[in-house]
Formats: C-alpha cells, structure tokens, sequence
C-alpha cells in the first residue's frame, strides 16, 4: 500500500509542476523528484494511461498538458454538500 500512496504522491507533484510550466527537461525533474529517468517515464506513462495529455513542450523547456485536465484521487461520499473544503476520508 505505502508504494500506490508513494506513487500518487509522486503524480501529485508531477501534475503540480507541470500546472506551472516548471518541471525543466526530463533529466531535471527526475532529478528533483530524486528518481531515476526510467521511473519519472514509467510516471509518465501511468499519467497518459490515466488519459493525461501530456507532451515535452521544447519552447517552455517544460512538460505540458495540450489539454485543459483536473486531477482527483480519493474518495467522495455521493450527494454530500461541499461547502469550503474537501471531506476525506482516513
């Protein structure tokens, strides 16, 4: 279990980064994420599998999404009203 969370964690913060146009070339973010490239493109991966529409943008030096996308891992209780912050459940 401590790895799915790791991994989810992981795609958080890629996600983040990407949002900001600021995660440099892929040897730069592997690098800050402290993994290898082989895990930071297995990461990659997973995020198109999960249908993320991400491409290496070389004029940003940046990856980027070609599409407007929102990221949500957890759960929600059905038809629970969400006034200013988000229920989770631990």
């Amino acid at each position: 279990m401590d790895i799915v969370l790791k991994q989810i964690k992981m795609i958080k913060r890629i996600d983040q980064l990407i949002r900001l146009q600021a995660t440099g070339s892929s040897d730069e973010l592997a690098y800050r994420l402290g993994v290898s490239k082989t895990t930071l493109y297995r990461m990659i991966r997973l995020m198109k599998e999960l249908h993320a529409p991400i491409v290496y943008d070389i004029s940003v030096q940046s990856f980027v999404y070609t599409k407007e996308v929102e990221l949500n891992f957890g759960f929600c209780v059905k038809n629970e009203v969400r006034v200013k912050s988000k229920y989770y459940i631990r």
